[in-house]
């Protein structure tokens, strides 16, 4: 047998075990991450396990490569109206809040371990990044929804303040081993850091997309390989020409996200498990390189530390911020508590041990028993704090689940599932009733396992399972006729023209779209238009009512077969 059977073997096993234990965190309260790390302990020298890893090298390397790929993971998911709506009180908080963290939690930790001031910093600013896949994990797990602007807050500020951590900590690093001047030379390395990676991170998703809609490939399976390799070409540039790697990845996925690319679906569903793959090996690595029963030996130390951070630093740190940014005093209590502590400074402890630091172990364990104290503490008491402030919404309209025509990559159509939730508008309807917009056709309807041929006459229920084929242009609408509400930071409909048939009854775009039209309820826009205008209709004719602009975009004959629908100043 060689070598590498037994290490496949191993890391299929600790792999399975992380992944099993993920079902527990639900029930737990416990971010998956603890379980994670508890795996990769029981399996350590001093567990069940005895397997002997020391290699901070080898675990600097794999938890750098699992950080990129999670990071991109999470910009691909990351919505430009997200980042639109929310940018302000999350950068603050990713860049000012990881700093005012850092030097409260830097100045605790000098006094607490009785180490020198700039050591003290070193470990604030390695615990100065919040993680954003544990509290999600959380919140879904437990059910709990917040409003757009909060959650929105708490997920651009967890996915985009670990360069500013890792910028913080390399730095000092820097000025600690090699002599590097505190005042300009840090400067000079922050401007090139957040500078460079912002550039190529930009620059490789815009070329990236270009890329991946132009290349034809011989296997669809290759397209998810292809936008993989772009963010790692993003990391890679970035790093190797002294920028941060980590704030590139993560721009270059928002860029590749927020495009339309063929088998999109696919991909990100790709990428979904390669970052689930990529945190379980790290943790779980992680977990074997930390030797329990040195944890005791810095329990009191870390435990203080750890209450310091959670109690005053992360307060200190967003208070302000948000207080100048509108938010309420729930919604300040809420954020200072998702302040959970994850992967990254984990790997960033690391940093230390590579560099040679004296005292690094030292740092190393604490920042290890902070973490568990923060994802646990914080981890398990989220939804309880979320509901006790109020500050819990009721479940939303079943998503819809999106499908991808996988055969037919360049066809600008998509596939999309809704699931009729108790609450859908669309329930007790029939089809023909729906106004559905033009480039609209619902394929199959199933029912209790059953699939029904839909008709105009069919009548929609609860539960109901539809598949409608449309252009991603129009998915907004279709939302909002499904579930009375968009997927968006607004709750209105877009600001552009609705296209529906001629015959098409007034009331049925009352329903559906809340676009109350003046006439009698049976009528159709058809007979509006005509009684409207002054003339006969013709191509592009106008009939307006009030804020509401009704157009003849189609005719046959004298006939008007479609009609656009314009909101002014809804």
């Amino acid at each position: 047998m060689f070598l590498v059977d037994q290490i496949i073997l191993l890391a299929a096993v600790l792999i399975l075990l992380g992944i099993i234990s993920s079902k527990l965190s639900a029930r737990l309260g416990l971010p998956v991450l603890v379980l994670f790390l508890i795996v990769g302990m029981l399996a350590g020298e001093d567990g069940p396990g005895g397997i002997f890893f020391d290699n901070a090298d080898a675990a600097h390397s794999l938890g750098t490569l699992a950080l990129a790929i999670i990071l991109f993971d999470g910009g691909l998911q990351t919505p430009f109206k997200a980042i639109k709506r929310v940018w302000k009180p999350a950068s603050a908080l990713a860049t000012i809040g990881v700093l005012i963290t850092g030097i409260v939690t830097g100045l605790a930790a000098a006094y607490i371990l009785d180490i020198p001031l700039l050591q003290g910093m070193l470990l604030g600013a390695i615990v100065g990044s919040t993680d954003a896949a544990a509290v999600f994990s959380l919140l879904r797990n437990a059910g709990i929804h917040l409003n757009k602007k909060l959650k929105a807050t708490l997920e651009i500020e967890s996915a985009s303040n670990d360069p500013m951590a890792i910028f913080l900590t390399v730095g000092l690093l820097e000025v600690l081993v090699n002599g590097m001047k505190p005042g300009t030379d840090l400067l000079l390395m922050f401007v090139s850091q957040m500078g460079l990676g912002a550039l190529v991170g930009l620059t490789v998703g815009w070329l990236s997309i270009k890329l991946i809609n132009r290349i034809q490939l011989v296997s669809a399976g290759l397209y998810p390989v292809l936008v993989a390799a772009c963010g790692m070409l993003s990391f890679g540039i970035t790093a190797n020409i002294g920028g941060s790697g980590f704030l590139a990845v993560f721009i270059t996925g928002v860029v590749i996200g927020n495009s339309r690319f063929v088998f999109q679906r696919s991909t990100f569903l790709f990428h979904d498990g390669l970052a689930w793959l990529s945190q379980i090996t790290m943790f779980v690595v992680l977990g074997l390189l930390i030797t329990p029963s040195s944890l005791l030996d810095v329990w009191f130390e870390g435990l203080l530390i750890a209450l310091v951070l959670i109690f005053v630093a992360r307060p200190l740190a967003v208070i302000p911020t948000l207080a100048l940014l509108g938010f309420n005093i729930r919604e300040i209590t809420l954020v200072s508590w998702v302040g959970l502590r994850g992967s990254v400074p984990i790997i960033l402890a690391i940093f230390p041990l590579i560099f040679g630091l004296p005292g690094a172990s030292l740092i190393f364990n604490v920042v290890f028993f902070v973490v568990l104290i923060s994802a646990t503490l914080q981890g398990s008491s989220l939804a309880w704090m979320a509901k006790k402030l109020k500050l819990t919404l009721p479940p939303p309209v079943t998503p819809a689940a999106t499908l991808e025509i996988t055969a037919l990559g360049d066809v600008d159509a998509d596939i999309v599932e809704y699931t009729l939730g108790g609450s859908s508008p669309a329930i007790g309807r029939r089809i023909s009733h729906l106004a559905l917009p033009e480039h609209a056709v619902m394929a199959m309807i199933t029912r209790a396992g059953k699939v029904i041929a839909p008709r105009g006459s069919t009548l929609l229920q609860s539960e109901d399972q539809i598949f409608i084929v449309l252009k991603p242009s129009i998915r907004a609408f279709v939302d909002y006729v499904f579930s009375g509400k968009l997927d968006t930071e607004s709750e209105e409909l877009p600001n552009r023209e609705l296209k529906v048939k001629g015959n098409t009854c007034v009331n049925h775009i009352g329903n559906s779209y809340g676009i109350n039209i003046m006439g009698e309820g049976q009528d159709t826009l058809e007979q509006v238009i005509k009684s409207t205008l002054d003339t006969a209709p013709y191509i592009d004719a106008v009939a307006q009512l009030g804020n509401i602009h009704l157009y003849v975009r189609e005719m046959v004959d004298q006939r008007i077969i479609t009609v656009g629908v314009v909101v002014n100043d809804k």
